[in-house]
């Protein structure tokens, strides 16, 4: 088993706590100024019950890796509340529901490569790229002149994800985004 740092810690990873193989959802690094020390907020769901569960992880302590087959697979469409990924090695198909994607559907366009973890055989995570580009279809339009604020306007993308966005990216334009945490990145 491989053990790794709290701050390594990324939705979509898979880790061991209390004896369970839990899947991170969410991941933020935590500093707090002047007394405590920083810490990792982790939200992760429980792969065989479905629990959830919020933990707090000092930044320096180590947390045990699950151990799955990881398979590179890439993203071809959505039907019906279903996602379809093929396998990059053998080309066999995998259906997943909605429910498993758990709010990483807003990421993926048709032929995203993505990593999906598999605990004896069966699927248990979805890994995504650390960034993806995504087009903007709906924002509001950039007011001449109002440069000196560096207030962000919501951008919504071609999957549906609403990102918060300079006032100078407009409609048609490719932003990147970090899938962690759904900020934006830079104009792509």
């Amino acid at each position: 088993m491989a053990k790794v740092l709290a701050t390594e810690i990324r939705a979509g990873n898979l880790i061991e706590f209390d004896k369970r193989v839990w899947r991170v959802l969410k991941s933020y690094h935590v500093h707090v100024g002047g007394r405590g020390g920083a810490y990792m907020q982790v939200e992760m769901k429980d792969v065989e019950a479905g629990t959830k569960l919020n933990q707090r992880f000092r930044t320096d302590e180590k947390i045990e890796r699950a151990f799955v087959e990881s398979r590179d697979m890439q993203y071809l469409y959505s039907e019906g509340g279903q996602y379809v990924f093929m396998d990059q090695e053998n080309y066999e198909q995998l259906t997943l529901l909605a429910d498993f994607l758990e709010g990483q559907a807003e990421y993926l366009l048709p032929n995203t490569d993505v990593q999906i973890n598999f605990h004896n055989e069966r699927a248990i995570g979805l890994q995504l790229p650390q960034s993806v580009v995504l087009t903007v279809v709906e924002t509001e339009p950039n007011v001449k002149g109002a440069t000196a604020t560096s207030s962000y306007k919501p951008a919504r993308t071609e999957t549906g994800l609403t990102v918060m966005v300079p006032p100078f990216v407009e409609e048609e334009c490719k932003i990147r985004v970090n899938t962690d945490n759904g900020e934006y990145i830079e104009r792509a």
